[in-house]
């Protein structure tokens, strides 16, 4: 039930070619000068990366109680950019956040020359590098903001979810760079099928970990001891973000049967986001009963990151085939 990717889609066809300046100083980086596809991809899935590390590393400063160990933005203190000892080690922590988002800079900055100077970039490829580059510096705004309203739990629940938003935006990077061909699903009625269920497993995911962020918002992990709570009942907003667990764990099923069956290559890849959202759910139900421990709360985090990219990738994988099916089936002419 599958063929080879052998047209792309139509828009990938139009290509703008730069051909880099020999004299320039990019020339002379190694890669730079004329980046190669292997090059570009391993720089978006540094960006990736790059992106999990930082809202892992975000999510340790809540979870140690440092969200206002640098009490001002932009400067950690009023009058100094940097904490002073006597402000102790929860400033520390919280600075050595801000300071790890310059490296995401210099990563997201890195893959945006990559791909704007790759000859075959594609326009599609080079706004969505723009639009990556330029959500780091908003995210940090919106972290600023977290702190000045003394880390109210909506604007860090938002500052979270702008995360995962650019962890989603990075794997589409990652999904069009890759120079490794990828085998198509048969056009048909159960690929078409298949694209809905992975929406529908895209736009769930989505929800429960909008409402993962709900529940810590009125749990003990505020980041601070003065940081106030949303004031819902933990035990109900759990049982609502199980809730929607549930209904994704429905729709996963649904996903690895139909790939399963109709032999898709996409099954290997709803297989993984089936284990990690069985992993997931394990790591969700001890936490709560052993009352959510710091270092079960980050594997949780990091679970949800990763569930985000595996539903990604199996809603991009499926819209390929379809795209390509299309193409084959009103091709359009290239000069």
């Amino acid at each position: 039930m599958t063929t080879s990717e052998k047209t792309p889609p139509a828009a990938d066809k139009a290509r703008t070619p730069i051909a880099p300046s020999p004299g320039s100083a990019l020339a002379r980086i190694p890669g730079f000068g004329r980046p190669t596809v292997r090059f570009v991809h391993r720089w978006a899935i540094a960006l990736l990366v790059a992106n999990v590390g930082i809202t892992v590393t975000g999510g340790a400063v809540r979870l140690t109680g440092s969200g206002l160990g640098c009490p001002t933005w932009p400067q950690c203190t009023s009058g100094s950019f940097v904490p002073h000892e006597a402000m102790g080690y929860h400033a520390a922590i919280e600075f050595s956040n801000r300071m790890l988002t310059w490296v995401l800079i210099v990563v997201a900055i890195a893959t945006w020359i990559a791909v704007w100077r790759q000859a075959s970039a594609t326009t599609r490829n080079r706004t969505l590098v723009t639009l990556l580059a330029l959500g780091i510096p908003f995210q940090g705004v919106v972290g600023g903001i977290t702190v000045l309203t003394d880390l109210n739990p909506w604007i860090v629940a938002l500052h979270f979810l702008l995360s995962m938003l650019l962890v989603s935006g990075s794997t589409v990077l990652v999904f069009r760079t890759t120079p490794y061909p990828r085998e198509l699903s048969t056009p048909g009625v159960a690929s078409r099928g298949g694209l809905v269920l992975a929406w529908l497993v895209y736009a769930v995911t989505w929800i429960a970990i909008y409402l993962g962020t709900v529940v810590t918002g009125s749990g003990p992990h505020a980041g601070d001891v003065k940081a106030p709570r949303n004031g819902l009942t933990p035990s109900q907003v759990t049982q609502l973000h199980a809730d929607s667990v549930f209904v994704l764990v429905g729709l996963t099923v649904a996903v690895l049967v139909l790939t399963r069956v109709m032999r898709m290559p996409q099954s290997r890849a709803a297989l993984i986001y089936a284990v990690l959202l069985v992993l997931q759910g394990v790591i969700g139900v001890v936490q709560y009963v052993t009352d959510l421990p710091i270092l079960l709360v980050l594997a949780h985090m990091l679970g949800s990151a990763l569930l985000l990219i595996g539903a990604t990738w199996l809603v991009l994988w499926f819209r390929r085939s379809e795209q390509a099916s299309d193409d084959e089936a009103d091709p359009t002419p290239v000069a």
